[in-house]
């Protein structure tokens, strides 16, 4: 992808000069800080296994909603100015009359907003470590659980990526990526209450919730891999063909 590295430090530059990146960070910790200090660890305060299937780590990476409603928010935040400020200030003409290809230019952005969703959970490996210094904990576990913020993040910001090349107006994007991701959880919630059949096995495929309640008891399967590496793939191929129409319309 021709261009990849140049559009991805200036994305990267744009997101962490503005205070954008700095507040769905701060933000992002201090709902995580509530959820872990004063659910999971007052919660389990009295449990001696610290390692159990019902334990702090298994709570935090999906046995509660308080993991699920603040990504809603802050993975279309991270990349409602991706496309849509751009075609909003009159600078992406400039960009794309660039010698870069239209997928580095997608990808770079969506990298871009990849990096900050790593920063903005990097800090809460800290949370482990105190966890670790009040009983035994399964690193293995944590892997797959991390793993799986990860692919929902992947998947999600691309979700974003394409809600903001959807429109010129960034509040809008970020509504639009708010509520693709949210229709997304609450299909996957079908599968609670849904009688058994097809349409009850279909939301659990897609459930984020089953998915991160197996990965936060170390369980990876293949399958839920690959349906979120799809819906990380789908959206950015129909924004580079979204983009690809503004170069050559």
């Amino acid at each position: 992808m021709r261009g990849f590295f140049p559009v991805w430090k200036r994305e990267l530059f744009s997101l962490f000069v503005t205070p954008l990146a700095w507040v769905v960070i701060v933000s992002f910790l201090v709902l995580q800080g509530l959820h872990f200090g004063f659910i999971l660890l007052s919660h389990f305060a009295n449990q001696g296994d610290m390692s159990s299937d019902q334990g702090p780590v298994q709570a935090f990476f999906g046995q509660t909603v308080f993991l699920y409603f603040p990504l809603v928010v802050f993975c279309p935040a991270l990349t409602m100015r991706a496309f849509s400020e751009e075609r909003q200030r009159g600078t992406i003409e400039a960009l794309l009359t660039a010698p870069v290809s239209t997928a580095a230019v997608v990808v770079a952005k969506w990298a871009a907003a990849m990096v900050a969703y790593a920063a903005m959970w990097a800090p809460t490996l800290l949370y482990m470590v105190v966890i670790r210094k009040t009983g035994a904990i399964d690193w293995q576990v944590v892997g797959t659980g991390y793993l799986g913020i990860a692919l929902v993040g992947a998947s999600w910001l691309a979700i974003g990526t394409l809600a903001s090349a959807m429109t010129q107006s960034v509040l809008l994007a970020l509504v639009l990526g708010a509520g693709v991701t949210l229709s997304l959880f609450m299909i996957g919630v079908g599968e609670m209450i849904l009688p058994e059949g097809a349409l009850r096995d279909v939301c659990g495929y897609v459930s984020v919730w089953t998915q991160m309640d197996e990965m936060s008891r170390g369980i990876v399967d293949s399958r839920r891999v690959l349906f979120d590496l799809s819906l990380t793939a789908l959206p950015l191929f129909v924004t580079t063909r979204v983009v690809d129409s503004w170069r050559w319309g």
